[in-house]
């Protein structure tokens, strides 16, 4: 469906507003659909009460995200009592599973939009507009809904929501390479929400960077539910993902490439290798584990095991020295014994992740972990958790201690959320410092002492600056 590039048709609506939960693939979506709100001609609102169409960007993982998203729900009826004229609208992942509660729960929602059909937000924004426009009776939402998901066969993605529309000057940017996921984790509700896997095609992804190079990007992640996976059924040939961080890194003008997630079954050789050759690739890996037992591996169907990660591991450290490898890691699945959390707590201790992220296991409905036995009491899941993350803050804490005095090279981002005067960016290896320096430094690599090492990254000393000043980015990009 074309985007529509025309006003808004009423003058109540000037402002919008975009809540988001979730991922990194959210965020992007979010700024996506933000653009094509305002080729409405709709202006960013600072939250809900001054905005005139708000989304809410849902994720359904895990279930917090769900119950925040209801939460919100039940505030915005309130405030749509008091503004009649308010539009709302539901996207994303719950959206996409949960239209029928959704529209049960919260029948005032004007939109209801799946994944899959990011590119008509602005169309049903102008028909709700137009709706709400009208004399209401009741004040029920319009039945606006699309959830449709691309079928099997659509293997390579050249419809790409809202990609054709103009991006902001940004110093960092996400780009998705491949859509959807293929894996079908027993507990895992992506396959569902997201679809099957579906590539970009190679041209379109470098020409999208090449595009956001020229207004001064300097750093790029690369965004996939299962990103390794990228380039399987590729219409244009097949290209691995390997080669398409070769091909990005050839792009001028981009400094640094990060990605996310990669899965570890399809973990290669040649992708290590170019991890280690390709210097715009930052020395960080995010690599899910989920748990460090083999019984629950097999049984979650992640189609590896603790030796298979124990061997990627120990050849990305190999080949990259100093190479900061982050994970995630869930407790509490179906059957985990107490024989199974030791395990993973040792492997967990043997790994020495520079970070984690650590969660209890959450049942998602229509999964095949929800329909098993033994699911481990929510008391018993919770337990298990604070002593994981017990364990990993003295790991990462310990890590980061050890690297203290070290220079690092900081991409300057912004002023320091807690104090501004100092200034705040993330290393290759994605660790944070705050170092003293004016906002003259955003967008220049800076080489930074670590000084003082916490559990979050460090405070830091500037030794000199990277860039000659012909190629540092102004100020004003952010």
């Amino acid at each position: 469906m074309p985007t529509p590039v025309a006003t808004a048709p009423s003058s109540l609506y000037r402002s919008y507003h975009v809540v988001t939960w979730g991922c990194q693939m959210n965020d992007e979506d979010s700024e996506q659909m933000a653009l094509g709100l305002e080729q409405l001609g709709l202006t960013a609102a600072p939250d809900v009460e001054h905005a005139d169409v708000v989304i809410l960007n849902t994720c359904s993982v895990r279930q917090k995200p769900v119950d925040k998203a209801y939460s919100k729900l039940g505030e915005l009826r309130e405030l749509q009592q008091e503004r009649p004229h308010l539009v709302v609208g539901v996207c994303g992942c719950m959206a996409q599973v949960e239209s029928v509660e959704l529209r049960r729960r919260a029948p005032f929602v004007d939109i209801v939009l799946g994944t899959g059909n990011l590119g008509a937000l602005p169309h049903l924004v102008q028909e709700a507009i137009s709706r709400r426009s009208l004399p209401r009776d009741g004040g029920a939402g319009a039945d606006l809904t699309e959830i449709s998901l691309p079928p099997r066969t659509g293997q390579t993605v050249t419809d790409v929501p809202l990609r054709n529309i103009r991006r902001r000057a940004k110093l960092k940017a996400h780009v998705p390479i491949m859509y959807g996921c293929d894996k079908f984790c027993a507990f895992c509700i992506v396959p569902f929400t997201r679809g099957r896997e579906r590539s970009r095609p190679t041209s379109e992804i470098l020409a999208e960077i090449e595009g956001l190079a020229r207004g001064g990007t300097r750093e790029v992640t690369l965004l996939g539910q299962t990103v390794n996976s990228y380039g399987k059924n590729l219409l244009e040939g097949r290209v691995p993902f390997a080669d398409l961080l070769r091909r990005v890194g050839a792009v001028r003008g981009i400094e640094r490439i990060r990605f996310t997630s990669p899965y570890p079954k399809d973990f290669s050789g040649d992708l290590i290798k170019a991890i280690s050759e390709v210097r715009a690739v930052c020395e960080h890996v995010h690599l899910p584990l989920q748990v460090g037992d083999d019984s629950l591996l097999a049984a979650m169907r992640r189609g590896y095991t603790v030796d298979d990660f124990r061997r990627i591991l120990w050849e990305l450290r190999e080949a990259v020295p100093g190479i900061a490898v982050t994970t995630d890691i869930m407790l509490g699945f179906p059957g985990e014994t107490d024989e199974a959390f030791r395990n993973t707590l040792t492997f967990v201790q043997e790994c020495q992740f520079d970070s984690a992220f650590m969660f209890a296991y959450s049942v998602r409905e229509g999964t095949r972990a929800a329909e098993m036995g033994n699911q481990v009491p929510q008391s018993v899941r919770i337990e298990r958790l604070k002593e994981l993350i017990d364990l990993q803050n003295r790991i990462t804490c310990e890590i980061n201690e050890a690297q203290a005095g070290r220079v690092f090279e900081v991409l300057v981002e912004g002023a320091s959320p807690k104090n501004p005067l100092k200034v705040t960016g993330l290393t290759r290896t994605m660790k944070t410092v705050n170092f003293d320096g004016d906002l003259r430094l955003i967008g220049r690599l800076v080489d930074v002492r670590a000084v003082k090492s916490h559990l979050w990254g460090f405070q830091g000393e500037s030794v000199e600056e990277r860039l000659p000043l012909s190629q540092r980015l102004p100020a004003t990009v952010s």
